[in-house]
C-alpha cells in the first residue's frame, strides 16, 4: 500500500471509496471514477469509469440494471448483463440474473450465474459504418477479377 500514496501522504485519486449503504435505494444510473461498495439497492445501471475503476456489491447488495466497470466483484444480486472488462470475482453469495463477458474471472463454489458467461480477451471494436469503409474494401475481389481479365 505504500505505493499507492502520493509525496503529500494521501491516497491516490483511485483509491477514493463511495458507499451506498444498506437501506438505500436509487433510481437512475450510477456512474462512478475510484471504488465504489454497494450494500443498497440500485434500479439502473452502474458504470466505472476509467481503468482502476472497482465495483464491490455486498451480499446485502440489490441491482437490477446493466454493470460496466473494469473491476467488479459480486457477492449479492443482479439482474441484469454484467461486464468486467478486466477482472470478475463471483464470490459465494454471488446470484446473476444475465449475461456475465470478462476478461478474467474468479468464481466460487456457491455462486450461481443464469445466462451466458463470455470471455472477453480484448474490448469489443466497432465496425466502421457502411459509408465509412475504405475504398480498398470495395474494390478487393472485383480488382483482383479486373486485373486478371487483362
Amino acid at each position: 500500500m505504500l505505493g499507492n500514496r502520493n509525496k503529500t501522504g494521501q491516497a491516490a485519486p483511485t483509491e477514493t471509496t463511495s458507499l451506498i449503504a444498506s437501506g438505500t435505494l436509487i433510481r437512475g444510473d450510477v456512474v462512478f471514477n475510484g471504488r465504489l461498495h454497494v450494500d443498497g439497492h440500485i434500479d439502473g445501471a452502474l458504470h466505472g469509469e476509467g481503468d482502476h475503476a472497482m465495483l464491490t456489491l455486498s451480499t446485502s447488495a440489490r441491482i437490477k440494471g446493466e454493470i460496466s466497470a473494469p473491476h467488479v466483484v459480486i457477492n449479492g444480486e443482479v439482474n441484469g448483463d454484467v461486464t468486467a472488462t478486466q477482472r470478475l470475482e463471483l464470490a459465494a453469495g454471488a446470484r446473476v440474473e444475465g449475461n456475465v463477458y470478462y476478461k478474467i474471472m474468479e468464481m466460487s463454489a456457491g455462486a450461481q450465474v443464469n445466462g451466458k458467461i463470455v470471455h472477453r480477451a480484448e474490448a469489443p471494436k466497432q465496425l466502421a459504418a457502411p459509408g465509412e469503409a475504405s475504398d480498398d474494401a470495395h474494390r478487393g475481389p472485383a480488382s483482383v477479377d479486373a486485373a486478371a481479365g487483362a
